[in-house]
């Protein structure tokens, strides 16, 4: 069996991991992304407006992150959607209301 490749992908473009985990895990060509917050990078706050606010920011980082593995959202999946992580917490870290993860797969891809 042949040796996979894990490289662990960073940006200074999207808040840095809270806890023990990595922004986002390239394994081969699948990018696994930590579920990111509506937190702006510049402040490391929580952006204000709401669920909709923390959304977009959230999407924002998370957009950072791909372009630092080299893609972007045409990467994540927008038909023949795979599988999903769906949970429910008691509290997200610093009080967000909106937390977002997604995973990536790098260059072509076809269905069979």
């Amino acid at each position: 069996m042949s040796t996979l490749i894990r490289k662990i992908i960073t940006t200074a473009l999207a808040p840095a991991a809270i806890g023990p985990y990595s922004q986002a895990v390239l394994v081969d060509r699948t990018l696994y992304i930590s579920g990111q917050l509506g937190m702006d990078v510049a402040s490391g706050q929580l952006v204000d407006g709401g669920v909709q606010a923390q959304a977009k920011q959230a999407l924002v980082n998370m957009g950072e992150i791909l372009k630092a593995s080299g893609c972007d959202y045409t990467n994540v999946f927008s038909s023949n959607f795979p599988a999903r992580a769906a949970y429910q917490v008691a509290a997200l870290p610093r009080g967000g209301l909106v937390e977002i993860e997604a995973v990536a797969v790098l260059g072509p891809l076809s269905d069979s």
